[in-house]
């Protein structure tokens, strides 16, 4: 099962947000939005800063 939590960039108003999943040593990003409408996958040192 896949964990997604909430980026700390992303908002508090629940409106636009971006979420993170840590998948073996890559970090996959979504649309809270669109969830089903695509990942995006970047190494987990792009990310650190998320």
């Amino acid at each position: 099962m896949t964990i997604w939590r909430k980026s700390s960039h992303s908002g508090s108003d629940h409106g636009q947000c971006v979420e993170l999943a840590d998948l073996g040593g890559r970090v996959w990003i979504r649309d809270s939005k669109a969830p089903d409408h695509g990942h995006l996958c970047v190494g987990a040192q792009t990310s650190r800063p998320w």
